[in-house]
């Protein structure tokens, strides 16, 4: 990738970094991408190389406007590049419809009146949003999350309303529903990059699973936040945090245990540790076959967890570890397997295959595969998806290939 120009721009890290404000995150992608010096990344900017080390590391915050303009400007960050730019509006998110028929007129009703007046909330009401959070946690599976964060949002407000109503056991059920919501949020904040909202939704679920004892959304925001740290390719953390999801909260199902210690295994596989990464993914897969005997134990939002999902972050495990021909194997088995209704994690699986594909060297069937993720990961993939395709491109350019800058070409009609 070039110096700078629109090309440097559409790329995915930094556009993140740049709308998060994360100006260290900005310096340091920055410089990856062009291969600039801090001296010189510096002289850009108006800095000296100190200052611009210790914005990289986090020891600097930059808050002063000034500052932050003169980076705008020294970098040439393209003016649609902000929180404002970024964020849509919230009237401008579509309205989800679900499948099937909705709550009958007195429920709807009672919920009205429940959050309108402080009225005592019942079960059914309970239930109902219980159905509502797992339709949007299936859609969000197909549509991906950018349609769904406002009205998230708002369904949290109105369960976080109905505490005031709640009494006995309903009141743990209503906390319980809060940080599952919150779960959700957490979630749907860190597939678009955005660290510290996720964060902060995470830790505001663990704290409300706690009180409302459950064990197995503490120990999940837990190992979402080892996914997390994965992402971020800060493996030692991803090995800590799943350690602590598996040992911090007793009386977790088989699933939720085996989610942590295949968490875990990912952070393994990101420092290189082949052995222990093994050692965790074959201690995941017994929990996850002795899960799938009593299904009926699991929480609902561990639908998705089964042997074809585990076949896939074998895959990721592979990638990691430049094992690309099992890597290909693994991630080509389990996505012939994944249903299309798991549209966002085929997108995201399939650009993991066509990025093993570069790495084994199979140049075409890298494009091909790729090619065909491209109109998905622009939709309802990205960022993650988009990231994963530039990696896959910038990989084929490294060895050569003119596959790499067909690919390019095709990222930019879609950018």
């Amino acid at each position: 990738m070039g110096d700078s120009g629109p090309d440097l721009w559409a790329h995915p890290q930094l556009i993140a970094a740049v709308t998060a404000e994360d100006w260290g995150a900005v310096f340091r992608t920055y410089r990856k991408l062009t291969g600039l010096s801090q001296t010189k990344l510096g002289e850009r900017v108006g800095l000296v190389q100190p200052d611009v080390s210790a914005i990289e590391r986090g020891h600097w915050r930059v808050t002063s406007v000034e500052v932050q303009q003169r980076i705008r400007s020294g970098l040439d960050v393209p003016a649609d590049l902000s929180r404002a730019g970024a964020l849509a509006p919230a009237q401008q998110v579509a309205r989800l419809v679900l499948p099937g028929p909705g709550p009958d007129d007195d429920l709807l009703t009672r919920i009205t009146s429940v959050v309108d007046n402080g009225h005592r909330v019942d079960a059914p009401t309970l239930d109902w949003l219980d159905r509502l959070l797992a339709e949007h946690r299936r859609a969000e599976d197909q549509i991906g999350s950018r349609p769904l964060v406002d009205v998230m949002r708002q369904q949290l407000r109105t369960v976080v309303d109905l505490y005031a109503g709640a009494r006995g056991p309903l009141a743990d059920r209503v906390v319980r529903l809060a940080s599952e919501h919150a779960q959700f949020l957490a979630w749907m904040a860190q597939d678009q990059w955005q660290t510290a909202a996720a964060l902060a939704w995470y830790d505001r679920s663990h704290e409300w699973a706690l009180e409302a004892g459950d064990p197995n959304m503490a120990a999940t925001t837990l190992s979402m936040k080892a996914h997390m740290a994965w992402s971020g390719g800060r493996g030692d953390r991803a090995v800590r945090l799943a350690e602590a999801a598996r040992w911090s909260a007793s009386g977790t199902s088989l699933g939720v245990q085996g989610m942590a210690a295949q968490m875990a295994a990912r952070g393994h596989a990101l420092n290189g540790d082949g052995d222990d990464a093994t050692r965790f993914l074959d201690e995941a897969q017994d929990l996850i076959g002795r899960a799938a005997e009593r299904p009926e134990d699991e929480p609902v939002w561990m639908y998705f967890y089964g042997e074809t999902w585990f076949t896939l972050q074998r895959g990721m495990s592979a990638l990691h570890l430049r094992d690309w021909r099992a890597a290909v194997d693994h991630l080509t088995v389990g996505l012939a397997a994944l249903p299309d209704e798991y549209r966002r994690d085929k997108t995201w699986y399939r650009t993991c295959l066509a990025h093993a594909c570069a790495g084994a060297g199979e140049a075409a069937q890298a494009l091909t595969v790729a090619l065909e993720a491209v109109p998905d990961a622009s939709a309802v993939g990205r960022p993650h998806s988009w990231n994963e395709l530039h990696t896959t491109a910038a990989l084929l350019l490294r060895r050569g290939a003119a596959e790499g800058r067909q690919l390019v070409t095709a990222l930019r009609e879609f950018d």
